[in-house]
């Protein structure tokens, strides 16, 4: 993923509602989000590349999503693949602190990476650059390539938009929250981070939705979980010089027990 937009504890029937748009190289062959044939517990889409995966949840209600770290000084060309480290959790059983404390043991073999991770209704961020974890506190959360909530103008400007949306009790609509995912909008130059890459590549990226001739906004994905445990898991995908796109739509209930945002 390159941007994570998550409203936590903040809607009086939504507890969790995240938007993400996932931005790759169009030529990394994937497939869209679906119950994996060899974990059928898990919806997600999967890079076919090397396995993974960059954002999913199971039937039981472990969700996983992964941002990398923007700093091509420190790039690793023989590091691992980071989506292993969600799809790893996801079919795992192990709480969130208890990975998150393994991964740290191993953190040197990676490329820089920040992850959220969720299970009983509890979710947690981590920095690799830091090697720190915390409890997410309620509230709007923004996360692109930098640590959680940086100020960035496409991250400020998404969980604007997105509290917008979800300000009141009516249900969030999925299309209106797919159009902030679409937006546009680039900052001016001045107010664009300085990461270590060209201004041109600067200025590709500062948008929430991202197009170029080989590296874009791939998929954008909305997950909403009630009170009850009830989720819809919706996906559109983007083709590289194709007008529109493909959506699909996922419900699915978390058992009982096995979810409690509350706590």
């Amino acid at each position: 993923m390159c941007l994570i937009l998550f409203s936590y504890r903040s809607h009086p029937v939504y507890p969790i509602i995240i938007a993400a748009n996932r931005d790759e190289f169009y030529a990394r062959p994937t497939s869209p989000a679906s119950f994996w044939k060899d974990a059928p517990d898990l919806l997600a889409g999967r890079d076919l590349k090397d396995g993974g995966t960059w954002l999913g949840i199971t039937r039981s209600g472990r969700v996983a999503a992964i941002t990398n770290y923007r700093d091509p000084g420190t790039f690793k060309p023989d590091a691992p693949s980071r989506g292993g480290l969600v799809s790893s959790f996801l079919l795992g059983d192990e709480s969130p602190e208890e990975y998150l404390l393994k991964v740290n043991h191993n953190i040197e073999r990676y490329n820089g990476f920040n992850l959220i991770l969720g299970a009983g209704g509890k979710f947690f961020s981590f920095a690799s650059t830091t090697g720190a974890f915390c409890e997410l506190k309620p509230g709007m959360h923004g996360l692109s390539n930098h640590l959680l909530d940086t100020p960035w103008p496409k991250v400020e400007r998404g969980k604007r938009l997105l509290a917008i949306e979800t300000s009141d009790y009516r249900d969030p609509c999925s299309d209106r929250i797919f159009d902030i995912m679409a937006d546009g909008w680039r900052p001016e130059d001045r107010d664009l981070p300085k990461t270590g890459v060209t201004l041109e590549w600067e200025r590709k990226l500062s948008s929430i939705f991202i197009g170029s001739d080989d590296y874009g906004t791939r998929s954008s994905t909305i997950i909403l979980m009630n009170f009850k445990g009830e989720v819809s898991f919706i996906e559109r995908t983007f083709s590289p010089g194709a007008a529109g796109y493909e959506t699909k739509r996922y419900e699915l209930r978390i058992p009982p027990g096995a979810y409690n945002p509350q706590s």
